[in-house]
Order: structure tokens, then C-alpha cells, then sequence
């Protein structure tokens, strides 16, 4: 296992009219998620989703789609994160997903510090994630960040499966 934690990585916003194809093409590469979350491949519509979605109450337009490049301009890294949810001094990170063949590096670290100083400077309180029971792998590595559970949530259908979810939070 290498480690590129403290390699060139690069954070940027993303917007759909000049990044939908990258976002399309990692969702191609990590469509392992979307058969584990919902059991069905990524489409034109994850990506739709990505940009559009949000958690209730929660403006899209103020919610922050991220990207970590590489430095070659690949997309090696999404991130999905909303304020205001559920309590309005909260960040809520709605998805953050690395590409298969470049977990376990460091990778997801540095996205979740990246994210914790964009809530910072939002002056948001805490930061909130849903796990997925089924992902343990996730779990364990919000755990290792430092989030404790807060919350499981009776089950619920997501496309094509039924999951129960674990809302983990992180003081800031």
C-alpha cells in the first residue's frame, strides 16, 4: 500500500456544465458504491443527483461538490457537502467517495480535513455523516477520523435495497 497523503493533491469545486463528463467518468470507475447503496450501476442520473441533491431544508446552491485531482486533472475523489442540516450550525457531508483503485492512501484523510475547514469557516459546530450498515470498511474509517455514533435510523429503501444507516458526528 502506498501512500500519497502527502502528495500534490488538489481540492476544487465542481459544477456541472464544466465537470459533468469527469464526474460521469469517475462514477464509471466507482460504481462499486452505487451497486453496494443501491444495486444498480451509476448513470446520467447519479451524476444529475450529485449536483443537485441535497438534505431537506438545505439550499443546493450553498452546498459544496468537491473534487480531489490528482494533479493530472483525473478526478480521484467526490465529496458532497450541505450546512444547515439537521441543526442550522451543522455540516453534512452527503457523499464522499474515492476511486477504487486509489483507496486506503491517505486519500480520504485529506479530503475529510479539507471539508472540516471549509464548516470551520462557516463557523459550523459539528460535522455529520450516514453510513451505510452494510459498509463496514466506511464506517471503520469515519470512526478513525474521529466520528462517534450518533443516531441509526430505522431501514430504508435507496434504488433497489433497503439499508439501515448510522449518522456518525465530529465536533469542530
Amino acid at each position: 500500500m502506498s501512500d500519497v497523503a502527502g502528495s500534490n493533491l488538489e481540492f476544487h469545486p465542481l459544477n456541472r456544465e464544466r465537470h459533468g463528463r469527469g464526474v460521469a467518468a469517475f462514477y464509471e470507475r466507482a460504481g462499486d458504491y452505487a451497486l453496494m447503496e443501491r444495486g444498480e450501476l451509476p448513470d446520467a442520473a447519479s451524476v444529475q443527483a450529485f449536483f443537485e441533491d441535497c438534505p431537506p431544508g438545505c439550499d443546493p446552491a450553498s452546498s459544496l461538490k468537491l473534487a480531489c485531482f490528482d494533479g493530472r486533472d483525473t478526478i480521484i475523489g467526490i465529496a458532497d457537502m450541505a450546512f444547515g442540516f439537521p441543526e442550522t450550525s451543522d455540516a453534512y457531508i452527503g457523499l464522499l467517495l474515492i476511486d477504487p483503485g486509489m483507496r486506503a492512501q491517505g486519500i480520504g484523510q485529506r479530503f475529510v480535513q479539507h471539508l472540516a475547514r471549509e464548516a470551520r469557516a462557516r463557523l459550523c459546530r459539528r460535522i455529520l455523516v450516514a453510513v451505510l450498515d452494510v459498509n463496514t470498511r466506511g464506517r471503520s474509517f469515519w470512526e478513525r477520523e474521529g466520528f462517534v455514533l450518533e443516531k441509526t435510523f430505522e431501514p430504508r429503501r435507496i434504488g433497489a435495497k433497503s439499508h439501515v444507516l448510522h449518522r456518525l458526528i465530529k465536533p469542530l
